[in-house]
């Protein structure tokens, strides 16, 4: 899976190349407003001989996964046949709002969540409201209520996280976590913490022992332990409203001005990779799988282990500092949308469907991917099952919060560059908070105009 900060920095080039003058209108829908389907039905067998075009960006592991349910969804349906195409993210990213205009376009295709692409294809009609197929298929009964509303927006388009289904996750999560690397924790005679005050403590033994306690690099202004960080501080309402657009809520309320403290304390204590600031991501990933450093945060799958590696690794979703509860960072790997050109939207939405499965959770579990939405049969493995079980526990507590660079166009940028400042000592944890308020609130104001 590509990062989350390189996926979402390319997903905000979309806001300035959109063309979104020619609104798309629905199979029995009007023109004018969101694109929707005047009547739906769950008969995929009856629907004769259907071709639909799939475009998506996942490889390895995922498009193995992918892969295996167009499969399973044709021998099911042999009157289906589905065309995969697999673009660069960036690629599919950037175009994806010019792929659906045109008629000869992708029917099915994966999105990024938030203003700058989900948004901005739902407000030009250019895939369809889903509200139907949720009411048809039970939607709103099967997923998590914060894991649903990262796909909606109200109709004016002026809130997103409420209002109607614009795209549907898949039976996959990607989580913001701590890895560990179990063999060092051993060698230190350490357990694996269990909560914030052992991880804190595990790290001051591993930076007395000669060890880096986190891995980490600087050079992209990475911001996950920083979104990490915020999950264990703040409440999960205060950061759904922030992100969801409540101006009523303030950064400071959500946990950020606390997890920048944290952040900044520990690069000051040494605890990050030495000459962090001129480390890139991959860098820092690679050499944290080769040993160096105890601890890492980042997106679940991201360590790309393999064979042995798969045990010399593990996964913990910590709770929160202040309560029982685990809240964690997490969305599904894209917002699967249909375009409002398709000809076939009911068998589009039912393939939708099928990746929400119980079928679609267990392939993704064979493949070491980590499954969402139902509980399935996991592997005996460290770090997979560290996974599977975090997921399982935010699925539980419906305890998942959106990524943060969601609330505006352009709050990844802000995010990324006062995370650089606040390790290079250039602004404050407090400033930094600020920071992210200006750029929320004057796209708030934007997009109520």
């Amino acid at each position: 899976m590509i990062p989350r900060k390189v996926r979402a920095t390319v997903a905000v080039a979309i806001g300035s190349i959109a063309v979104l003058a020619l609104a798309a209108c629905a199979p029995g829908g009007g023109g004018g407003g969101p694109a929707a389907p005047s009547a739906v039905s769950d008969d995929v067998a009856g629907a004769g001989q259907v071709t639909l075009k799939l475009s998506d960006f996942w490889g390895s592991a995922e498009e193995k996964w992918i892969v295996a349910l167009v499969d399973g969804f044709q021998k099911k349906y042999p009157n289906v046949t589905i065309q995969r195409t697999r673009e660069d993210w960036g690629q599919l990213t950037s175009t994806l709002n010019l792929q659906l205009q045109d008629a000869s376009g992708p029917d099915i295709a994966s999105a990024n969540n938030g203003w700058s692409s989900l948004g901005t294809l739902a407000r030009g009609s250019l895939v369809l409201n889903l509200d139907a197929y949720a009411k048809l298929y039970g939607w709103n009964d099967l997923v998590p209520t914060t894991i649903a509303r990262q796909n909606e927006f109200t109709t004016d388009f002026k809130t997103i996280g409420s209002g109607s289904w614009f795209g549907t996750p898949v039976a996959r999560a990607s989580l913001i976590g701590i890895y560990y690397n179990s063999q060092k924790l051993q060698q230190l005679g350490l357990s694996v913490p269990k909560s914030f005050s052992d991880l804190e403590a595990a790290a001051a033994s591993a930076k007395k022992a000669g060890e880096t306690p986190f891995s980490y690099s600087g050079i992209d202004g990475n911001t996950t332990p920083l979104l990490g960080l915020q999950a264990l501080y703040g409440a999960k309402g205060e950061i759904n409203d922030f992100v969801y657009g409540n101006p009523t809520v303030r950064a400071s309320q959500t946990g950020l001005t606390d997890a920048a403290t944290t952040l900044q304390k520990w690069a000051q204590a040494g605890w990050f990779s030495p000459n962090f600031e001129g480390i890139d991501y991959q860098s820092a990933l690679a050499s944290f799988v080769d040993g160096n450093g105890v601890f890492r945060f980042d997106y679940t799958g991201a360590l790309g282990l393999t064979g042995d590696q798969l045990n010399k690794f593990g996964y913990i979703q910590l709770p929160q500092v202040q309560a029982s509860s685990t809240v964690g960072v997490g969305a599904a790997p894209a917002a699967m949308v249909i375009s409002s050109k398709s000809a076939h939207p009911d068998v589009a939405a039912a393939f939708l469907n099928y990746l929400m499965s119980e079928d679609a959770s267990q392939k993704a579990v064979d493949l070491g991917l980590v499954p969402m939405l139902h509980k399935v049969t996991t592997p005996p493995v460290l770090s997979l099952s560290g996974e599977a079980g975090a997921t399982a526990t935010l699925d539980s507590d419906d305890g998942y919060v959106p990524y943060f660079d969601w609330s505006s166009p352009t709050m990844l940028d802000i995010l990324t560059q006062n995370t650089q400042l606040l390790l290079a000592g250039k602004t404050t944890p407090a400033d930094v908070a600020k920071a992210v308020d200006a750029d929320r609130d004057a796209f708030l104001a934007q997009n109520r105009k």
